[in-house]
Parts: C-alpha cells; structure tokens; sequence
C-alpha cells in the first residue's frame, strides 16, 4: 500500500495533468496563429474552379468547413466540444482523405511508426548501454577511448542529417536497401518469408538512422554511470575480495549503473518519438511522419491536431509504463 499511495498514484496524477496541459497547448496555439485552416481550404479549392461559385454557395462551403475544423463558437465553446469529440474518439474527416476519419488515417499508420520506435529504441538502449558499461569499467583502454570519441562525433549528427547520409550511401553508392516506402510495390501483407524480409529490408535504413545516434547517446551516458559506479566502495571491496572481474563488472556494476537508464529512457522518448517522424519523412516510410507531412502540406488542419494528440497520450503511456515498471528493477523504490 505504500508503493501505491506514495509511488504509482502520484504518477497516475501526473500522467494525466501531462496529457490534459499537452493537448490544452495543442487546441489553443493554433488559434493564436495568423493561418485560417478555413480559408486556406477555400484558397485550395479555389484553385480547382470554385471561383465560378457563387457567393451563397461559398458561404455554405465556408460554414461546413468551419463546422468540421471545429472553429464554430467562442474559443471555450470550441475547447468545451473539443474534448467532448476527443472523449468520443472523434477527430472528424480528413480534409486531405475526405471523408476519410482522422481516426482510420491515424490507425493505418500506427504500425508502421510502433514497428520502427520499438525495434530502434530497444535495439539501440540495449547495445548501448551494454557496450558503454564495458567501456566505462575499463575506462583506462585504449579501445574504450576510441569508442568515446567515435560516440561523442556520432551523437550530436542530427537524425535528419544520418537519413541523407544512408541514403547516399546505401541508396547509390551502394545500393543494396531500398530507400523508399515500407513494401515493395505489389507486396501484399501476409506472413510469408518473402513478405516479412521485404519488410525487414525497407525498414533497415530508417530504423539504423535512430540506431546510430541512439548508441551514441546510450553509449556516452552510460559510460559515465559506470565509470563513477566502478569508484563505489562496495565495487572496491568485491575487487579486493578476490571476486571474479565478469561478477564484478556484471553484477555491481553494469546492474547498477542501468537503474538511471531505465528512467533516461522514457525521458528520452520524446526526442526519439520526434527523430522517427523526421526520418520517415526522408525515407517517405508511411507511418506517422510521412501522415503528418502530408496533413501540413495538403493544410489538413483536423489531421494535425489529431497526430498531434496521439503523440502527446503514447509518449505519455510509455513514459507512465516506464515509471511503473521501475519499482520491479529497484528494490529501494518499493520501501521507500
């Protein structure tokens, strides 16, 4: 009951003051913005011919539209049928799919950007961490000085910046992965051999962009961890008491130095959450990223908003699933 009241409510609460200060900020900043989604949409449409409408037909147009991007009323007015359509799951249609709802536009690619965060962020917290607690307990190698330079060069490369370098080189130099899409064209889903290595191999080169940088992150941090782990009394003293070095290294340090990572980890979901949607643009992956570029340029304004409250409640979840699971892993969280 301790851990509870003291440990997991409290961060219950804090989930959803997050996500209810998150979408509040999401509603209200593009109201205080000089773009009209409404008459920009006319603007589009206009450029198809409806300039040959007449003024009562325009009008009409103009009210529809105001009417799905949710801009009938007073600012409140409009918060207030936000969240009642938020509650409900309704984000209306997608101007650019119409009349397609936000919702299924959303849920198609869903997977797509799941599949790719997933794999990327375990795939690179895992070898990152393993290889930086190694390096920091024999911090003194030459090897592991090198590693620390090549980590700290890699890190600060925007995600963007690796896309185009992976595309350049695996796409022309050496062009063995595709660089386009998540399946080849005439690919149909199923769970065949040939289905899931297409994927695999669309996949590769968006997901080892994140994977790089990531390793460089994981790879400085936890370094340090362990470099100021290994200078603990109790690590001195199993090295003294004649303790195998693996033991050591595995068991005290590494063990313990992972503790802060778990947290780093959904503190860090956010800007990798970020990195994915930039590099599924560039490699025009069709998940979350490539919806949303398609919603900013095409103005799908009811698109935007909806992309932009999944990314605020699944950073969020995670981040909340993170925090819960941490007692599990740190003994000093449950009596606390």
């Amino acid at each position: 009951m301790r851990i509870l009241k003291r440990y997991i409510i409290p961060r219950i609460i804090q989930f959803f003051v997050v996500v209810f200060v998150g979408i509040t900020i999401t509603f209200i900043v593009p109201r205080f913005t000089p773009l009209d989604p409404v008459q920009m949409t006319i603007n589009r449409v206009a450029s198809y011919g409806a300039q040959y409408l007449d003024a009562e037909t325009l009008e009409h147009l103009k009210q529809t539209l105001t009417d799905l991007y949710g801009l009938k009323g007073t600012v409140f007015e409009q918060y207030v049928r936000f969240w009642d359509r938020l509650l409900h799951g309704d984000f209306g249609p997608s101007l650019a799919m119409f009349p397609t709802p936000v919702m299924e536009v959303i849920s198609n690619s869903i997977p797509w950007t799941l599949g790719l965060l997933i794999m990327s962020v375990l795939i690179a917290w895992l070898i990152g961490n393993f290889i930086g607690g190694i390096a920091g307990y024999f911090s003194e190698k030459r090897w592991a000085k090198v590693l620390s330079v090549i980590a700290a060069t890699i890190y600060p490369i925007p995600y963007y910046f690796m896309a185009l370098i992976l595309i350049i080189v695996f796409g022309y130099l050496i062009p063995v992965f595709p660089i386009i899409g998540g399946l080849s064209i005439g690919m149909q889903p199923s769970f065949s051999f040939g289905f899931i290595i297409d994927l695999i191999k669309h996949a590769f080169l968006p997901s080892l962009s994140l994977v790089i940088v990531g390793i460089g992150w994981w790879f400085l941090s936890m370094k340090a961890l362990s470099s100021t782990t290994k200078s603990e009394d109790y690590v001195q003293y199993a090295e003294a008491a004649g303790i195998p070095q693996s033991k050591i290294l595995f068991g005290y340090v590494m063990k313990n130095s992972l503790l802060p990572q778990v947290t780093n980890l959904a503190l860090s979901l956010g800007g990798v959450f970020n990195g994915a949607l930039v590099t599924e643009y560039f490699f025009a992956y069709p998940g979350i990223g490539q919806t949303l570029y398609m919603a900013v340029t095409n103005g799908d304004f009811n698109l935007m908003m909806g992309i932009s409250v999944f990314s605020i409640f699944s950073i969020a979840s995670a981040a909340l699933v993170i925090d819960l699971l941490y007692p599990l892993i740190d003994p000093r969280v449950r009596y606390r």
